[in-house]
């Protein structure tokens, strides 16, 4: 991983974190919350849902520790995209297969002490609210062994049109507390609510209408009484 990464990518990684945390103050009216749950050093899973362009961003100077993220490797196919992409410290993920190149790259990140950011859907939601969480996640946190911190995004996908109206979209990126999975070789339906763990956990710290299949999810109303409690 460290020889595909530009010996000047701190110092553009730092114009990147500076100029979108900027863009992002002046255009937005940006909230953080949660922030100190994100440890300053040790590997661990940042996870958030995935609403608009903007989710990355928002999750990458949402916080002062830089990570490295999973995305498509389809954004390979457009120069501008993989040269932004490769800056960001992306690890290129097939979609829909079993990419044991793209897992390697991801346990090697996390044996280093780095954090890994990645959408808990896989994809962009084509709801507005949340879909079906996929297992990958679940399954580099048990076989790791490293924490998650779910992160909850929101109002970014109103940014433009709010923008064209001249007015400021409230977005919000709230960090929650680190969540901790069995540690081992999960699989099957154990896997399975390790993946719900982390959806639900999402759901309770999202407003109501962006809680989609989980909204209704047992763990996710225990969850809800629990932090009314």
């Amino acid at each position: 991983m460290r020889n595909q990464i530009p010996k000047t990518y701190h110092v553009l990684y730092f114009l990147y974190w500076l100029v979108v945390r900027t863009g992002l103050r002046l255009l937005t009216r940006w909230h953080i919350e949660g922030a100190e749950h994100v440890p300053k050093k040790g590997a661990c899973i940042l996870v958030s849902n995935h609403l608009t362009w903007l989710d990355p961003p928002l999750t990458y100077t949402g916080t002062r520790r830089g990570l490295y993220a999973l995305a498509a490797a389809k954004h390979q196919n457009t120069r501008i995209l993989k040269l932004t992409f490769t800056l960001g410290r992306a690890v290129f993920i097939r979609r829909g297969e079993f990419d044991r190149d793209a897992l390697r790259q991801c346990f090697a990140i996390l044996e280093g002490g780095n954090a890994l950011y990645a959408s808990a859907e896989g994809t962009r939601s084509p709801t507005g609210a949340l879909t079906k969480g996929k297992a990958g996640i679940a399954y580099l946190a048990t076989r790791a062994n490293v924490p998650i911190i779910p992160v909850a995004l929101w109002g970014g996908e109103d940014m433009v049109d709010d923008l064209k109206r001249f007015k400021r979209a409230d977005v919000t990126t709230r960090f929650g507390a680190p969540l901790r999975l069995p540690e081992g070789r999960v699989r099957g339906e154990e896997l399975e609510q390790c993946t719900d763990e982390i959806m639900c956990t999402l759901a309770a710290m999202l407003p109501e209408a962006y809680r989609g299949v989980y909204a209704d999810h047992p763990r996710t109303l225990e969850k809800l009484n629990e932090a009314c409690d």
